[in-house]
Formats: C-alpha cells, structure tokens, sequence
C-alpha cells in the first residue's frame, strides 16, 4: 500500500515549494498531497502526479471581517477572529484528514498547521528554520511532532536543549543545483550577479544604481527584481526580471550578492560561489541568525541593509574576487534521499510499512 504523504507549503516566498518539490521527487511509490495557498504560482513546476488543495488566505478581504488585537493567545503566532479564509482553510485541511488514513503531514511551516494536525490526531514532520525559535508556540509545535526536520548540516544550528538535537534529522544542505558540479572556469572576469526572491528585500534600484557608479569596471547581472522603467540604465547593469533558473548567469558571476534566504544560501553553496550577504528583517532573526552562522564559518561577508550606502564597494569588490570559496562542509549530495529516508522511517514506525524505501 503506498504511503499517504501531504505537506503543507507555506506561501511566504518561493523557497517552502521548492524544497517540497525537491524532497517530495524523492518519495518513491508514495501519494502525496500538497496544502497551501499559492500553489497556483507554481503549477508548471509542480509534478502532475502530486496532487494538490489549494487553501484559501487566512486573512481580511473586507471591512467586516476583523482581528481583535487586545485578544491574543500566547501559544499560537497567528489566531485572528471572523475570517471567513480561516474557517473555510480549516474546513478543507479537517476534510482532508478525515478522508485520508493512513497520513504523515509534513509542516513546512506554520506551527497552527502543526497542533491542528496533532489535534485531529494526524502525525507530523516539522521543518526547521533558522532564528531564535525559543518562543512558547514553537516549543509546542516541536513538542507535538512525531519527528523534526532540518534541511541544513548540524554545525548551522544554535546551541538549544538536548531534545531539540535529539529529534531533529539533519539532512545537510540541498538546492535544485544539487548534481551540478560547481565550475569556476565559467566565471567572467569582474562580473557579479545580484539575486533576489519573492519574500521582500533592501536590495532596490536605487541601490544597485549607486553600486555600479562606483564599480564602473563591474558588470552587474540582476534577478529576481522586475525590471524597472528607467530613463537611463547604468551601462554596466542587465536587469533580467524575474526567471525560472539563473543557472547560467550565477555561474558566469566572480560574486554574488544576495539576502540569506534559505534557497539562495544552499545555491550559493552547491555552485561554491563568493557571497556577499544582506541579511532582511524577518520574524525570530532568521536571516540574520543564518547571516552570522555564515560569517562566523567564513562562508560570506555579510553587509547589513543600513550600511549599503555606506560600504566601499569598489574594495570589498576587488578584495573578494582575490578568495577562494569553499562550502564543501554545507552541502551534502545524499541530503534529499535523506529527508525522503528520514519521513518514511517516522511513516514506518507509526503505521509499520516495512518495505518502504527509497
């Protein structure tokens, strides 16, 4: 019988998708489901054969609808009143439980998506992120999980209490660059590409106008940001929108610039790329947490936001070409086969499926 595997994506940003679609081409022989509000987006890039539910927003659409801020509940993040998206989510996400069983749910991540599970008796894998994750809502949702997930090598997690490390699987890190070999004969000579993702960043146009006046000898590829109506573009910039895979113009580039995003520091490390990192205001300090782990590993040279205006550019620049990157201690090849061996085991032990494997 194959295994019941759902895993709710949350829709902030790109990098929960890709790493469910990553993670979830390793399950062989297994029905998987995903839950989320954005999927939509990601139609074209998720398997035909995953199927998917598609979660209406759990927040406002109308003046009627409201939040009671005075009305708070110290184990949940995000509990709001009279939103019809959350009664109608939980209705789908109730619905699915009830229809489906055998099922192992894979939270990737919401600690309400958590506790609602265990509340219907449905087991769980929680993915783990970066940040300080102290807070009573998370100890809960980790508490109530049938196994933790970190999608990262063990050195890049904080010092924490003994059971957290016990129940966490570390896979090492993985991107979808994961079989290339990083080739640094590609590179051009004082070429840097600039990447952004979806989930909001001070890497704007202004910025990047002021980087390349000073580093006139630079060309600067930029991704992710849509390409803007200009009077006049520097000569040394290329403003390439939004694209499916920069493969290319990352492999081309000495440095790349980025924020610590997940997905961007684990592509980072599978092309062994000079990074410079600008760490964003995230909630529980995940960027700059991951921001620090790296510097500290000598992995990146981190620039905080305030400071970009302020930065020599052309040195740091012309300083950094002259390293040579070496992320071997991050990236481990086998990792995504092991998040997939990883969440079978836990479906094994629950329900006793003995012959599966990937």
């Amino acid at each position: 019988m194959p295994a019941n595997i759902a895993y709710y994506v949350h829709h902030h940003g790109s990098g929960h998708v890709m790493r469910a679609i990553a993670i979830c081409g390793a399950l062989q022989n297994c029905q998987i489901t995903f839950l989320g509000s954005n999927l939509h987006y990601y139609q074209n890039l998720i398997p035909a054969h995953i199927n998917c539910i598609h979660l209406p927003m759990d927040t406002a659409v109308n003046t009627d609808e409201h939040h009671d801020p005075v009305n708070p509940v110290a184990g949940l993040h995000y509990a709001p009143l009279n939103i019809k998206g959350l009664r109608d989510r939980n209705r789908l996400i109730t619905e699915f439980f009830s229809n489906v069983y055998p099922l192992l749910l894979i939270v990737d991540v919401s600690v309400e998506m958590a506790l609602l599970a265990r509340l219907c008796g449905v087991p769980t894998v929680v993915v783990r992120q970066h940040g300080i994750r102290t807070d009573q809502p998370h100890i809960s949702a980790y508490q109530s999980a049938s196994a933790l997930l970190a999608p990262y090598p063990s050195w890049m997690h904080r010092s924490e209490e003994q059971w957290l490390t016990d129940k966490t699987l570390f896979t090492g890190g993985f991107s979808r660059y994961q079989s290339i070999i990083a080739d640094s004969s590609k590179e051009c000579s004082c070429s840097v590409a600039i990447l952004t993702g979806k989930g909001g960043t001070s890497i704007n146009v202004e910025f990047i106008k002021h980087l390349a006046s000073q580093c006139q000898s630079w060309t600067f590829d930029i991704i992710g940001i849509d390409v803007p109506e200009l009077d006049s573009v520097p000569a040394n910039v290329i403003f390439h929108g939004p694209i499916p895979d920069p493969y290319e113009l990352l492999s081309k580039a000495e440095i790349v610039i980025g924020n610590t995003g997940h997905n961007t520091v684990m592509e980072m490390a599978s092309l062994n790329k000079r990074f410079i990192a600008i760490p964003e205001d995230r909630p529980f300090e995940e960027q700059l947490n991951k921001a620090e782990l790296l510097e500290k590993a000598g992995l990146a040279t981190v620039i905080n936001p305030i400071h970009l205006f302020s930065t020599n550019w052309q040195a740091l620049l012309t300083s950094l070409r002259n390293t040579e990157p070496s992320w071997k201690d991050t990236i481990d090849p086998n990792a995504i086969n092991q998040a997939a061996n990883g969440i079978l085991s836990v479906y094994d032990s629950i329900y006793g499926q003995q012959s599966l494997t990937v």
